[in-house]
Formats: structure tokens, C-alpha cells, sequence
């Protein structure tokens, strides 16, 4: 069986990711252009199985010590197997050697024990949708 690779702040192409997040999120899903994402992004982790993107999780910043864990991704057919808490661990890592002093995440309520044990702690927090 071939590993799986994770890289932070790799080289990713907008096609593989609407592509993942397509398969991930069906119905749910227009394409969307990566590249003015990333170029807002203190780091972002992708996961490769041989040359497939299986996996994706963005940190955004706010050019000082906050940032923000967005679009925990994972391919339908490598789900539960333990990628999306690697993925979340690395970007974690990555962001704090970056100079993030704190990750913020939002999530719904069935994903809490994902996201704590990820280490993250409960917070409250406010939501307002503007479209």
C-alpha cells in the first residue's frame, strides 16, 4: 500500500482542487479560484495518495498573530482513516512556525470531537451569513 504524503504550502493547481472538493462536497460545489485564496493564506496543507490530491486544509491569516483553519477536505474513499486529524496537525505546526500565536476554528456541532481531538478547546464564538 502506497503512504500517504503531506506537504504544507506545496504547489497545488485550482483543477485538483475543485476536483477534491467536488468529490467531497457533491452538489455542494462551484469552482473556485485557489489562487487569490492562497494568496491570502498563511500556509495550507495538501495530502497526496501517489499523484491524487486525497486531502486539503487551508489557514488563513490576518497578517498578525490570528489564523484561521478553513475547509478541512478529505476524498470520500481515504475518509476515517485518520487524514483529516493529519492534515489539521500539520497545518497546526505549520501555522505556529509561521508566527501564528492562536488558530481559530469554527465547525458544526458534529464535528467537536474531530476538531478536540485535534487539540482545539470550545470557544464561543458569532456567525453572521452575508449572502
Amino acid at each position: 500500500m502506497t503512504e500517504i504524503e503531506l506537504s504544507a504550502h506545496a504547489h497545488v493547481t485550482d483543477d485538483e482542487l475543485n476536483a477534491l472538493f467536488a468529490a467531497s462536497w457533491p452538489g455542494d460545489h462551484s469552482p473556485i479560484d485557489f489562487a487569490r485564496i492562497h494568496a491570502r493564506s498563511l500556509t495550507w496543507v495538501i495530502a497526496r495518495l501517489d499523484d491524487e490530491l486525497v486531502g486539503y486544509v487551508n489557514v488563513a491569516t490576518d497578517g498578525g498573530s490570528h489564523a484561521f483553519l478553513l475547509d478541512t477536505t478529505v476524498h470520500p474513499d481515504q475518509r476515517l482513516r485518520g487524514l483529516g486529524r493529519q492534515l489539521v496537525i500539520e497545518a497546526i505546526e505549520d501555522a505556529q512556525a509561521r508566527g501564528a500565536a492562536w488558530l481559530h476554528v469554527d465547525y458544526e456541532p458534529h464535528l467537536e470531537g474531530f476538531y478536540r481531538s485535534c487539540g482545539f478547546g470550545p470557544t464561543a464564538a458569532g456567525l453572521l451569513r452575508l449572502n
